[in-house]
């Protein structure tokens, strides 16, 4: 997936360019500042005498001399005064500038830090959602992999209504996996007990669908060409049927190109669970479809899976933004949606 939050430490990741949140000197400092100086050596401290330092809300560039990287781009964010003196706005030029950097360099990956979040003391919700908007504005006219990197738990948070809102949703509808088996067995025989006396009617009353017998003198090929409709042939039909292009899909799905040209051809292509949902909730299916999509490769939604809870909330919800959902599965330690 294009965008993808991690948790890592950023001087260890292989990527083209990683970005410092450093301060307007550019002679290194405390925190994801003083680690990359340390990671990289003395010679980056040398080259970036040679700046002159930088201004909030911009960003320099320098190479990296022993970090497993190309680049670091050293964008100094704002200090968190209230949110009255433009923060907002400096903070997301961040982003911006480091990633135009980044793609002047011809970079194809690039890994973020939580720029401000730290001792400059800007809200992690909000430095997050920052982030977030921002680099996947960039996506959606760039093809580049893009890492936010959280070094632990204590340095991610998504906003606390939200983190609280999923958490009920999950303490009512999530069937935990150890739950006392006799006493579901018995509540199972109820139900299929109770289920007997109504059986006929509900069958009757149910749709059925017509299935074409086969043929013993079919052929494979002929066989094959009574299947039902598969995933890759519904998913282009319903980008056909939203008016999207393919690439405002995949973008918007969080999925890379080079999978979803595999996807689409490909009939019989097998996707994984992830990248199923990231395709119907940029479609922005309804909650019956998105079942129906995940049937075409073999999955379902199903309580008894916190990630497929959290998805399920976000759907009810009619939130498709997959890089919000995304936030809260991760703060939640789940797999993210995407390719």
């Amino acid at each position: 997936m294009p965008l993808q939050i991690v948790r890592n430490d950023i001087t260890k990741m292989s990527v083209d360019a990683i970005v410092n949140a450093a301060n307007s000197s550019l002679l290194g400092g405390g925190g994801v500042d003083g680690c990359i100086h340390r990671a990289a050596g003395p010679k980056l401290l040398q080259e970036c005498r040679t700046l002159g330092g930088c201004q909030t809300g911009y960003a320099k560039i320098t190479n990296a001399y022993d970090l497993p990287c190309n680049y670091v781009i050293h964008a100094v964010g704002p200090i968190w005064r209230g949110g009255q003196f433009h923060e907002r706005e400096l903070l997301t030029s961040c982003y911006e500038k480091s990633l135009a950097l980044a793609k002047e360099k011809h970079c194809e990956s690039i890994a973020f830090p939580l720029i401000s979040s730290g001792i400059y003391g800007y809200p992690k919700d909000q430095a997050l959602k920052i982030a977030i908007d921002t680099i996947s504005a960039f996506l959606m006219e760039n093809d580049m992999m893009v890492y936010i990197v959280i070094f632990d738990k204590a340095a991610y948070q998504i906003s606390s209504k939200l983190f609280s809102d999923v958490a009920a949703y999950i303490d009512d509808h999530y069937v935990e996996t150890h739950i006392d088996r006799k006493s579901e067995a018995l509540r199972r025989q109820k139900q299929f007990r109770e289920m007997d006396f109504c059986e006929s009617a509900s069958v009757s009353s149910l749709p059925q669908q017509s299935i074409a017998p086969l043929n013993k003198s079919m052929t494979l090929e002929d066989a094959l060409q009574q299947m039902d409709e598969s995933f890759s042939e519904m998913l282009i039909r319903k980008i056909d049927e939203s008016g999207m292009t393919d690439s405002q899909c995949y973008k918007k799905a969080n999925i890379d190109r080079k999978l979803f040209s595999k996807i689409k051809n490909d009939k019989y292509y097998k996707p994984s669970k992830p990248t199923v949902l990231a395709f119907a909730l940029a479609l922005e299916l309804s909650l019956v479809e998105i079942q129906d999509m995940l049937m075409k490769a073999g999955f379902a939604l199903s309580h008894s899976s916190k990630f497929d809870v959290i998805v399920e909330y976000f759907i009810l919800k009619q939130n498709y933004n997959i890089y919000e959902i995304n936030e809260a599965l991760f703060a939640f330690d789940q797999n993210l949606i995407g390719g």
